[in-house]
């Protein structure tokens, strides 16, 4: 069963959905798990696929658009990455006030950009009990010059200098097409661009103060706080779009327990799709009945 709930950020309406267990009996809590979406995304986009796996595991399930996305309050489409570590944060405590929600049983899951994010939240706030990072991002410099050329490296800093300094006098970042700043691979692009087309809440442009937001937001700095609380990192030995060494810094950098899983020959989107889509969750839940069972 689905909710539409709505919850406040820093002082801005976020809107999202909770989905609820089949089973589940009056007086009953559950585990909770928050679940975030990427760079781009809204929570309509791949998510309730995620949310439909973990209610069957038994889990509450909360998904939401941050500040700017979806009908949610805020500047529109903005990347403001430590804005959504606070929209994480206010997320898991809106789910932890609902009845039916065990409020020190609670975990979030990321993916893309979200697998940073919840890094992030999961490093500062104790109260997250157990994280999943899906082919997330552990250092934002190092990830944006991975996948261009030289060329390509340079004129984006030069354009977000110049960018930079028009914010900084006139309060506006210029819009560009997404693909400018995020590169589409040519290996899942089309799986990328035919789920957008089927979402009316999908953005085309993109400011360009992304590549400020993105080069000064480093999970590796911070993801060693977690331990000891469960961290599990997936990626794909074959994803151009965030390679999978994003994923294996941020293991190496953290504590136990932790998990590396790597998939073999998926595609970045193609993650979101059978049978990737299987061998994502599969691990993804055993992680949570280990470490955050869905009944206490």
């Amino acid at each position: 069963m689905k909710q539409p709930v709505t919850f406040y950020s820093e002082g801005f309406q976020l809107v999202g959905d909770v989905y609820y267990p089949e089973g589940l009996q009056p007086g009953e809590t559950r585990a909770g798990i928050v679940l975030c979406h990427g760079y781009t995304g809204v929570k309509d986009l791949y998510l309730p696929d995620n949310a439909r796996v973990l209610n069957q595991a038994g889990y509450i399930v909360l998904t939401f658009d941050y500040k700017g996305w979806g009908d949610s309050e805020g500047s529109k489409s903005r990347l403001a990455p430590y804005s959504r570590v606070y929209d994480v944060l206010a997320a898991v405590t809106f789910l932890g006030s609902l009845p039916q929600v065990d409020e020190d049983a609670i975990g979030i899951y990321g993916t893309s950009y979200g697998g940073a994010t919840v890094v992030w939240a999961g490093a500062i706030d104790a109260r997250v009990k157990c994280i999943v990072s899906v082919v997330g991002i552990g250092h934002g410099a190092r990830w944006m010059r991975s996948v261009r050329r030289p060329d390509e490296w340079f004129d984006l800093l030069e354009r977000s200098k110049t960018d930079r300094v028009e914010r900084a006098q006139k309060g506006a970042s210029e819009f560009v097409e997404r693909s400018e700043i995020l590169l589409p691979d040519r290996q899942s692009a089309e799986l990328a661009a035919a789920a957008r087309r089927d979402n009316p809440a999908a953005v085309s442009s993109i400011p360009l103060e992304y590549v400020d937001d993105t080069l000064l937001f480093n999970p590796e700095w911070v993801v060693d706080k977690i331990a000891p609380r469960p961290i599990l990192f997936i990626t794909s030995d074959n994803d151009r779009l965030v390679p999978p060494e994003e994923s294996e810094q941020l293991y190496a950098r953290a504590g136990e327990p932790k998990k590396l899983v790597v998939l073999e020959g998926y595609g970045h989107y193609e993650v979101y799709e059978e049978p990737a889509f299987s061998e994502v969750m599969n691990p993804t839940v055993a992680w949570y009945e280990t470490y955050l069972p869905a009944r206490r």
